[in-house]
């Protein structure tokens, strides 16, 4: 997609990694604290920006500052249901510590990979229109 829209990437991450060779796409490599990453990229978000992540965190950090974020599995994740999704995150990451509950997500399908495409080329879009 961003071949397509002639969009500009920057990955951001706390060791390099290799891209494809045809991918014109910035690499950022963040040393230091756990979060370095993430704090890199929530205090350069802004309203034009699209941020992938399944960070519940991260991603209220990066909506206050205007940006727009969509998870791994296509999740718009935005000022309308960010508050509820940090709610069941806690409540969960409690459930976890207790005991009470254990495991992660369900595995990546083939629809969540539909679901991203589909939801990322609405919020290319919203970018572009300035909505």
């Amino acid at each position: 997609m961003a071949k397509r829209y002639s969009l500009g990437v920057t990955f951001v991450s706390n060791a390099s990694m290799h891209l494809p060779g045809d991918w014109a796409a910035q690499w950022v490599v963040v040393k230091g604290q756990f979060d370095a990453a993430d704090d890199w990229i929530a205090e350069r978000a802004s309203a034009n920006d699209i941020v992938v992540t399944a960070d519940i965190q991260f991603a209220s950090r990066c909506i206050k500052k205007g940006a727009r974020v969509l998870t791994p599995t296509g999740r718009v994740i935005s000022d309308a249901n960010i508050g509820p999704m940090l709610a069941t995150r806690n409540l969960l990451s409690e459930l976890r510590g207790a005991g009470v509950m254990s495991g992660g997500p369900p595995p990546f399908q083939k629809r969540d990979r539909s679901r991203f495409l589909q939801n990322l080329d609405q919020l290319i879009q919203g970018v572009k229109r300035g909505v």
